[in-house]
């Protein structure tokens, strides 16, 4: 375990049978630090206030997921906030504390997005100017909210912390008051609330169990709220910090026992993409926090579609973080009828994202691998290929991308993806093709084949003679592709083939064949026999340019 247990606490804190009497001792024992102890942030937290703009959020069960996983699963839903995330709960409760003379000088912060949109929200709520810095990288989902709230909108630096460099330049020229994301506090104070909804929800749902709860870390604010009050009132349930693998800056100022600052952070997790945690975050979280798990961008966008397969809602990768951990920590453990709480703290998503979360969900889950085979470069070698396919061992799969150019007169290679039923499978699938007679490599947890070499399959080739390129809509059914190869004459051959599954009821397929001048009737025939839509692309400047 990564971080210190309770019991060593800056080295004296233990918790007595009586938790509150323990945070009195430890209390005096602070006294000398001139630090906050737990007992002073449980009753800040009982104090806070938040739901001038803050709601109380659902606590709900991952039905779906807790039956996969064999242990219950709940999601803290705070991506119903109405600034779609917990941000909003920790601005406040600073901004409610400031003096009238403060608010009229206004309030400044950096942010990513979602703790600007509480600052704004609250600004407005309390009528005072709110400018707020954020970095370039932001999604224009998050600007476009910070500003519709009246927040005044600069961007600067490409993560949080170049943000807040510039934002500290700025609240020195104009004499604001900053309003930390994170490291103050009552900013703290304010996230905590969300532990203490959950305890009292938990009644609610009939068990009041819960063996650990999973937060997203970024600055530290939110987990250093919950394990405050979650340790407080109940010292035996866990909290446990996530972080992606890019920007896991407490994680490594834990390991290291001091702040450690990142020279670069991920981006694609741009809710928790901080290089340096807070001073106070980081001395509540080594001494709180049992345990921290690492998360990569595709275990995200799976958890971000098991999210919403459970609540049809849609999470940021931040929000979705949590539950990314929770499946890691089962598989891991081997735990089964336990109860674990995920926060989900935020749903500010770019829709444009949504084509690469989806694209990397199923490989993040497992349930698709990616192969490179090679076939022999002869008549009803393909088809051969996709009978050997369809026996393969485990149930029927679909075929969820098919890309090949021709490229050598004896020997072809094609980048092919597969659907799955359960995880380490596609190990056993390239040990099936070379029992087959097909050389073939394992491309599943290839980055450079994920992100860019399926994408550029083809090319120039001069053995493509007499071709003829075709865009067809396939039915999305099994079958529908063996039909295609079974009515071609035996004397064409394909010479490109471009495929990937996009969720959709039919299949948008790219087809070079190579037939001779003469059998253009009984081509024509095919195509009318075959009765797929279908357009010829053969004169396309663009092929010619790139694929002829």
């Amino acid at each position: 375990m990564v971080g210190a247990p309770v019991s060593a606490y800056d080295g004296f804190f233990c918790v007595s049978p009586d938790a509150l009497t323990g945070y009195r001792l430890l209390g005096r024992c602070m006294t000398q630090k001139k630090t906050l102890t737990p007992f002073d942030y449980l009753t800040k937290i009982l104090n806070a206030r938040v739901y001038d703009v803050a709601i109380e959020s659902d606590l709900e069960p991952a039905r779906n997921l807790s039956r996969r996983l064999h242990n219950k699963v709940l999601l803290k839903r705070e991506d119903q906030q109405p600034v779609f995330s917990f941000k909003l709960r920790g601005a406040y409760n600073k901004m409610a504390n400031l003096s009238q003379e403060q608010l009229a000088k206004g309030v400044i912060c950096a942010s990513a997005g979602n703790h600007a949109q509480g600052v704004a929200l609250g600004a407005k709520k309390l009528g005072c100017r709110a400018v707020i810095v954020m970095p370039t990288t932001t999604p224009q989902v998050k600007v476009d909210a910070v500003a519709a709230l009246g927040g005044e909108v600069v961007l600067a630096g490409d993560s949080y912390s170049d943000a807040y460099k510039h934002s500290v330049k700025l609240q020195k020229e104009q004499g604001m008051t900053f309003i930390h994301p994170f490291d103050d506090p009552d900013v703290i104070a304010g996230q905590g609330t969300i532990a203490m909804e959950m305890l009292s929800q938990l009644q609610k749902l009939g068990s009041p169990r819960l063996d650990a709860v999973f937060v997203a870390i970024g600055g530290g604010g939110l987990i250093s709220g919950v394990a405050n009050y979650i340790k407080a009132v109940r010292p035996e349930i866990k909290v446990i910090g996530v972080q992606t693998r890019d920007s896991n800056a407490m994680l490594q100022s834990v390991q290291a026992g001091e702040r450690v600052e990142l020279p670069d952070v991920g981006l694609f997790s741009d809710g928790t993409a901080v290089k340096l945690v807070g001073e106070e975050t980081f001395r509540i979280a080594k001494g709180l926090v049992d345990d921290y798990i690492e998360v990569d961008t595709d275990q995200v966008c799976a958890a971000i579609k098991d999210i919403f397969v459970d609540t049809r809602s849609i999470v940021e990768p931040s929000g979705a973080l949590a539950v990314a951990a929770i499946k890691q920590y089962v598989a891991k453990h081997k735990t089964k009828g336990e109860t674990y709480a995920a926060i989900l703290c935020g749903a500010n998503m770019n829709f444009d994202r949504l084509r690469f979360v989806a694209e990397r969900a199923e490989v993040g889950e497992e349930r698709e691998a990616l192969f490179a085979v090679t076939i022999p470069e002869e008549r009803g070698s393909f088809k051969r290929f996709c009978e050997v396919v369809g026996k393969l061992p485990g149930g029927a799969r679909n075929v969820t991308e098919f890309n090949y150019r021709i490229s050598h007169d004896s020997k072809a290679h094609v980048f092919v993806g597969l659907t799955t039923n359960a995880k380490g499978e596609s190990e056993k699938i390239t040990k099936n093709f070379e029992k087959n007679g097909f050389a073939a490599l394992d491309l599943t947890f290839d980055e450079m084949a994920k992100e860019h070499l399926r994408h550029m399959v083809g090319g120039h080739s001069p053995l493509a003679q007499d071709e003829r390129l075709l865009r067809f809509v396939f039915p999305e059914r099994p079958g529908a592709l063996f039909k295609f190869l079974s009515l071609m004459a035996p004397t064409w051959n394909i010479s490109l083939f471009h495929y990937r599954n996009q969720g959709a009821d039919y299949g948008r397929i790219l087809v070079g064949m190579q037939v001779p001048a003469k059998d253009s009737k009984k081509f024509e025939s095919f195509l009318k026999q075959l009765g797929y839509p279908c357009v010829e692309e053969t004169h396309n400047p663009a092929y010619q340019l790139f694929l002829k």
